[in-house]
């Protein structure tokens, strides 16, 4: 047998960091070869849980192509199977994508010459990987297989369409055209199927249950309907084939390496009828995108794409049950934490709500607020207190940035506050009239008439903010003349206006204390 299995999607080798990367050369290598690269290329890849035996199949499908259509392409009963690393046991074998590095040309029914790529993927739901290794490696092979094998042990489950359902959905974001079926083929194979009485091994028992698994009626749950609407609309085709177990010598036997003769003749027998069916030339699925047809040396391009869509941001991190349960559950509370808070600050400072001073207006925010975190805590939550405190953070966070929206609204509310920029205008241009005016009686003309200017500059300036405060036009503007008004009050007039009237408290106090020294000495004189 020509060629070896080669890794193309390598797990980081820092410990950690559950990321993968993509071994372009290494792909191109089997791609972009000058008898390879323009052909029509075939993909077939086969995911699922791990150590359900995805590698040992795959090397029977590699025996068929090897073959190359022979009848007797099972070969001797006592050969080794060889190609695809596996083995027996309880703990994962294969990480990332492999694929082999020798692809196999195969003449069409219609005289074509294609070539098929076999691809084998990291199991899932092992001790090691995160849902994002699983959701990505799944999505990825789903994305460039023409043929994407489902492969489940003993029967179809509702935990295993739910799976298929979250990695198909991260496949979809990732792919821009929405206008086609995102995938092709899904081949449902059901491994170690232990009711053949219900329904019979292969294709026909395969349809019965796939037909009984998917199918969509008005008394099942709105979510288990969505479900099943969601898996059917992300292929072009699905269908199922159910195996028989191969025997105790290959599930106990730790020295099975895969000869004939250590397999059970049922499982020989349906392996004749399943490898032909993904392989044979008639039935061979040509890889499409948008449609096309793509070309063995086009696939690292896309191949390249879309890793690097899954190393940055753009996807959302997916999730487990409990993840999502808990985040839920979570955000649930931080909703009534908030309606709690909201209907605290509207009772106190609402749009009916006459205006507050900034001390009263805190204090109802720093009550309601103490309120909402009671509110939030009270819950009971899912995902443990270090999952929670993000979640009460996210709460505060959000608090105070709505206080701030009710610290502007209740300032709006302020007559004085709100004539400010009017009153100080027109003040400012009353002191330039009266500037004017002296600057006239002792004929400093020139002065004079520059007053005049600023005088009516300022009343203009007063007639545009009212215009854009009562059309709604221009508010920019009005936003400027506002904040010019605003700096020049602090730093100017208010200052200004501060000391005249502590001079005049310091006068009218300094009167006070006369007027009563002036009475204690009348009283003196006549007493």
């Amino acid at each position: 047998m020509q060629g070896r299995p080669i890794p193309i999607v390598v797990p980081s080798d820092e410990e950690g960091d559950h990321t993968f990367h993509l071994d372009k050369e290494a792909l191109e290598s089997v791609l972009s070869k000058d008898k390879t690269k323009d052909k029509h290329i075939v993909v077939v890849s086969i995911a699922g849980a791990f150590r359900k035996g995805k590698s040992f199949l795959l090397d029977f499908l590699l025996r068929y192509l090897c073959a190359q259509g022979s009848t007797d392409w099972l070969g001797a009963r006592d050969e080794p199977l060889r190609g695809f690393p596996w083995r027996g046991g309880s703990e994962r074998d294969t990480t990332g994508i492999l694929v082999w590095s020798e692809v196999f040309p195969v003449t069409l029914t219609n005289g074509e010459e294609v070539v098929i790529l076999l691809m084998d993927t990291q199991g899932a739901f092992d001790s090691q990987s995160t849902v994002k290794d699983c959701a990505t490696v799944f999505a990825l092979s789903t994305m460039i297989s023409s043929v994407q094998v489902y492969n489940l042990s003993q029967n179809i489950q509702e935990d295993d369409l739910q799976h298929l359902q979250l990695f198909t959905e991260y496949g979809r974001l990732a792919m821009e055209d929405s206008a086609h079926t995102p995938f092709q083929k899904l081949q449902f194979l059901v491994r170690d199927w232990s009711f053949p009485y219900d329904a019979p091994y292969g294709t026909e028992g395969g349809k019965q249950i796939l037909d009984r698994r998917l199918q969509v009626s008005d008394k099942q749950h709105p979510e288990l309907q969505s479900l099943r609407k969601h898996i059917r609309s992300c292929f072009q085709e699905i269908s199922c084939f159910l195996m028989p177990h191969p025997g105790l010598k290959v599930a106990t036997n730790q020295h099975f390496d895969g000869r004939l003769s250590d397999i059970e003749p049922d499982f020989i027998e349906h392996l004749e009828q399943l490898v032909p069916m993904l392989l044979a030339p008639e039935n061979l699925i040509i890889k499409e995108i948008s449609g096309t047809k793509v070309k063995a040396k086009e696939l690292v391009t896309y191949f390249e794409s879309y890793m690097n869509i899954y190393k940055g941001s753009e996807l959302p991190e997916p999730k487990s049950m409990l993840e999502a349960t808990a985040e839920a559950n979570n955000l649930s509370a931080v909703a009534a934490a908030k309606e709690t808070y909201t209907h605290m600050m509207e009772a106190v400072c609402g749009g009916d709500k006459p205006f507050l001073s900034s001390e009263h207006l805190e204090a109802e925010h720093l009550r309601a607020k103490d309120r909402a975190t009671d509110v939030f805590q009270a819950r009971r939550k899912m995902g443990g207190e270090e999952f929670s405190e993000r979640y009460q953070e996210s709460l505060m966070k959000d608090v105070e940035e709505q206080y701030i929206q009710y610290q502007g609204h209740n300032d709006s509310k302020n007559v004085f506050k709100a004539a400010r920029t009017p009153s100080v205008l027109l003040s400012v241009s009353l002191v330039f009239y009266i500037l004017s005016g002296i600057f006239s009686l002792v004929g400093l003309y020139p002065v004079a008439n520059l007053c005049n200017l600023a005088m009516m500059l300022l009343v203009a300036t007063v007639g545009v903010w009212a215009y854009s405060r009562y059309s709604g036009e221009y508010t920019e503007l009005a936003a400027t003349i506002d904040e010019l008004t605003e700096q020049a009050w602090q730093n100017c007039l208010k200052p200004v206006y501060e000391t005249v009237m502590q001079k005049s408290l310091d006068a009218a106090a300094r009167q006070a204390l006369q007027r009563q020294a002036s009475v204690k000495a009348a009283k003196s004189k006549a007493s």
